[in-house]
């Protein structure tokens, strides 16, 4: 398995290339510039099979559209968020100014759920709190994150749908998982979660008081 991180649209989004041998792949939060995530595709003979979003902020959804009409791929995304790819308001694009061509016919996720390409086999983890809908997608020793959880920190809970006391429970979540994983969030540097299990406050492992 291959990883590639390619940095798209004006926030910085982190859209991942999740490849296998055969070059079969999944994208992951293709944000935004579709033109700059094709060229990759192209340049490194990848071939897409399918684009997985974490949740359905507009800088997490800018690109699919183009994408999915371009290769013809399933889209799939959490089944709380759903609602936000038809919706301008609640993806936060209309109050950002980064309008986001709606995007129909995806696949509902539910949490636990398999998504498979090529030999790439996805679960999918519920971690609501950024979002209502905000989940990881984990992968052999890979956690895709999203904006749950970013490399000393979480993601943010006052746009739609937030709920901090559903994110710090998430996290927690995330930090009881068993062994350790390479975690790779949706804005930042990548981490692992035994790093973010020792120095990130909102694991729940070490607070405040204990850190500084």
């Amino acid at each position: 398995m291959k990883i590639a991180a390619l940095t798209v649209g004006v926030i910085g989004t982190n859209c991942y290339l999740v490849s296998d041998e055969a070059g079969n792949t999944a994208i992951i939060d293709p944000g935004a510039q579709p033109e700059k995530i094709s060229a990759y595709l192209e340049k490194e003979n990848l071939i897409p099979r399918m684009i997985l979003l974490t949740h359905g902020h507009f800088d997490h959804i800018g690109g699919v559209s183009l994408l999915q009409q371009r290769y013809g791929i399933p889209v799939c995304i959490p089944a709380d968020d759903a609602e936000m790819l038809t919706d301008n308001q609640k993806n936060g694009s209309a109050v950002f100014g980064f309008p986001v061509t709606a995007v129909t016919g995806a696949r509902i996720l539910k949490n636990g759920e398999e998504v498979q390409a090529g030999k790439l086999k996805f679960v999918i983890l519920h971690t609501p709190g950024h979002t209502r809908g905000s989940s990881c997608y984990r992968i052999e020793d890979a956690l895709f994150t999203g904006d749950t959880l970013f490399c000393g920190g979480v993601g943010r809970t006052d746009l739609y749908g937030g709920n901090l006391s559903d994110l710090k429970a998430s996290v927690r979540l995330l930090a009881d998982l068993p062994g350790d994983f390479r975690v790779y969030p949706g804005h930042g540097e990548s981490t692992t979660l035994a790093a973010e299990r020792a120095a990130n406050p909102y694991m729940g492992r070490n607070g405040y008081d204990t850190l500084f």
